[in-house]
């Protein structure tokens, strides 16, 4: 079980920590939080430590019994003696029993193993399984401006190696800990009793290995840590260059020449650093195998000598060699114990780390549905500023030492409005006039810091989750798909939806025809971010998608920006479709979505400074004047003829 390598590469995972950790203390608030993980595998974890223990026994009785049979094997007969035949045929008798129940015992010992791997794996992949599971609901709970502050990679760093850098604790740890302290008791116990010498000297010589190996243990941490350092720089270069939009920043620049060598200076400083981690690894085997070189010899030099004095027995001998081979590499697993744990720790703690970071969007337990029928949607004096950085984050996910810390600013200001059941409000302003953060408070994606946002008079931190989802649909300007096919793209709104259902919502959303069209059907995959469609496509295929969901609120984002003439008419249709009948709230900046409306608020600084229909705010509105004659003027005439050669 505990043989030089398997002690080795545990030492090198241990080496590979960084030697702050040794500094560290343990809270026992951390451990408290740890030991909840396992508490359902408890029956488990006591069934694998005694299986641990068990080995650990036949590791040590195995060499005793290869004792007797040399003893057997050498015992000579007296001067002038023979042994009879009955004499010999007993010994090789026992002999050969001897010999099969060091067979039979390498059976149990693979049996064991086999064991504690499967054993080990079943705890280890369920706690894997519990601990992901917990951080992405979590994680998934968290509103959108922590999203908007993290790295998706750093996220990404805990759901993976953080789980598995904590689940180690429960399996890989504690059978090193539980098996290398009872083997090397064991040992040291058996060892004494055949010969004490060998075994002071054993123990003497443990430091010549121990001491130079800690001096190693934080050169070969700088180097590990300088290794995933390169490794994650090479690797976050291959992640912009390889996805859609970094591919083509690339090829329309045309700078393939600085490209590749930014990739060759990075891919050779993962090669450097590989070449100088191997060195130093090949210098601690060395030196463990040097170490037990040095025992091995001591024990055959004192030991020879004693078996020709007569007072040691050549099969002590042996045995005494067998046995320093199973004792250093647990020792120096011990020796890390620490590290080793603290490595451990630390992966929990970065798992709590987020865990404790609360939701700022709770359920309140007393919350009610929104009630069925036409929605209104009311906005009642409301208030907001974006949550701070500390309210939403942490330091360690977004790549900084500190977070900021500057105080809540203020960005809607008093705003109120009615939107009555079936009519469109569109919201119009300059850029940074919170016309998005008004329409972001609808799904409830955001909380005002003060006043209320009612559907049916329900107010959105009244109201059930699931019932905010059905009751609210939302179509951003960048509309997002999954790489994956149309029909799973569209499915995610109604899971049960049948094709007729989605030739149905194609057809209403002006794409049905399209689709057809293509090779694999509603089966074509449509790239990362959908990036195989137009945008005009995947804004038809996210209106699709949200006739699917039928929602009774439709709040459009910029919906209808930056696309051509004719596909502003198409997309325009198939909002005609979706919005009837529902009530809708629109972010547009062309003239196509807000001239039927049947309310435009002018929105600036924060504040609703005018409200009317188009001709009436062009009468008297001095901004959405302004803000028709810059945006909304030059459209007449292209969509005016756009619309002519679609119907022509």
């Amino acid at each position: 079980m505990a043989g030089m390598g398997h002690g080795g590469f545990s030492m090198m995972r241990s080496l590979r920590r960084d030697e702050e950790l040794v500094n560290q203390r343990i809270e026992r608030k951390t451990l408290r939080r740890m030991i909840t993980f396992a508490r359902p595998y408890r029956g488990m974890l006591a069934l694998f430590i005694g299986i641990v223990v068990l080995d650990s026994l036949v590791v040590v009785v195995n060499p005793l019994i290869l004792r007797q049979i040399i003893n057997l094997a050498s015992r000579h007969p007296g001067a002038g003696q023979v042994f009879s035949l009955a004499a010999r045929h007993s010994r090789v008798t026992e002999i050969i029993g001897l010999a099969v129940l060091v067979a039979v015992l390498a059976i149990v010992d693979a049996g064991f193993t086999l064991t504690e791997r499967r054993i080990s794996s079943v705890i280890g992949e369920y706690l894997i399984y519990d601990m992901r599971a917990k951080v992405f609901r979590h994680i998934q709970s968290m509103p959108i401006s922590f999203f908007s502050r993290t790295q998706t990679g750093a996220l990404i760093s805990r759901l993976n190696n953080d789980i598995i850098g904590a689940q180690q604790a429960f399996t890989d740890l504690l059978s090193n800990v539980v098996g290398n302290v009872i083997l090397v008791v064991l040992v040291l116990v058996t060892m004494a009793l055949l010969s004490w010498q060998i075994t002071l000297v054993a123990l003497v010589l443990v430091p010549l290995f121990l001491v130079p190996a800690k001096a190693l243990s934080p050169r070969l941490a700088r180097l590990f840590r300088r290794g995933m350092g390169l490794n994650a720089e090479m690797n976050t270069m291959m992640q912009e260059r390889f996805n859609v939009a970094g591919a083509m920043l690339v090829k329309l620049f045309g700078r393939p020449t600085e490209e590749h060598a930014a990739f060759d200076d990075r891919a050779a400083g993962v090669r450097d650093i590989g070449i100088k981690q191997a060195t130093y690894q090949r210098m601690y085997f060395v030196g463990l195998s040097l170490t037990a070189a040095l025992a091995t010899a001591f024990a055959y030099g004192f030991g020879g000598a004693a078996v020709v004095d007569g007072t040691m027995q050549i099969s002590t001998v042996v045995v005494m060699t067998v046995y320093l081979a199973r004792l250093f590499a647990p020792l120096t697993q011990l020796s890390n114990l620490h590290v080793d744990l603290m490595s451990a720790v630390v992966s929990f703690e970065r798992l709590f780390e987020v865990l404790d970071l609360a939701p700022m969007l709770a359920e309140s337990p007393d919350a009610v549905d929104i009630p069925p029928g036409p929605a209104t949607v009311e906005f009642r004096d409301v208030r907001f500023a974006y949550p701070t950085a500390e309210e939403v984050s942490i330091a360690s996910l977004e790549a900084v030492s500190v977070l900021e810390r500057t105080g809540r600013t203020e960005v809607l200001h008093g705003v109120s409005f009615s939107a009555a059941p079936g009519t469109m409000t569109a919201l119009v302003g300059p850029s940074g006039a919170g016309k998005t953060t008004m329409s972001a408070l609808i799904p409830r994606l955001y909380d005002p810091t003060a006043g209320q946002v009612r559907i049916n008079g329900v107010e959105l931190r009244r109201a059930t989750t699931a019932s905010i989802v059905d009751t609210v649909g939302v179509v951003t300007q960048d509309a997002h798909l999954f790489h994956d096919s149309l029909r799973a793209n569209l499915l995610y709104a109604r899971p049960n939806a049948t094709d007729a259902e989605l030739d149905a919502a194609l057809e209403s959303a002006q794409i049905l025809e399209l689709v057809r069209s293509l090779p694999n059907g509603l089966d074509t995959i449509v790239g990362e971010r959908g990036y195989r469609l137009s945008g005009g496509e995947k804004q038809r295929v996210a209106l699709a998608r949200l006739l699917l969901k039928a929602p009774r609120v439709v709040v459009l984002d910029e919906a209808t920006a930056h696309l051509d003439a004719e596909s502003e008419v198409a997309v325009q249709r198939a909002l005609d479709i979706t919005l009837a009948g529902r009530t809708s709230v629109v972010i547009a900046h062309r003239l196509s979505t807000v001239r039927n409306a049947d309310e435009i608020l002018v929105v600036d600084h924060g504040q609703i400074v005018d409200r009317g229909t188009h001709v009436k705010l062009l009468a008297h509105s001095g901004l959405y004047r302004d803000l028709y004659e810059t945006q909304f003027a030059t459209q007449v005439d292209r969509a005016a003829e756009a619309e002519e050669e679609l119907t022509a």
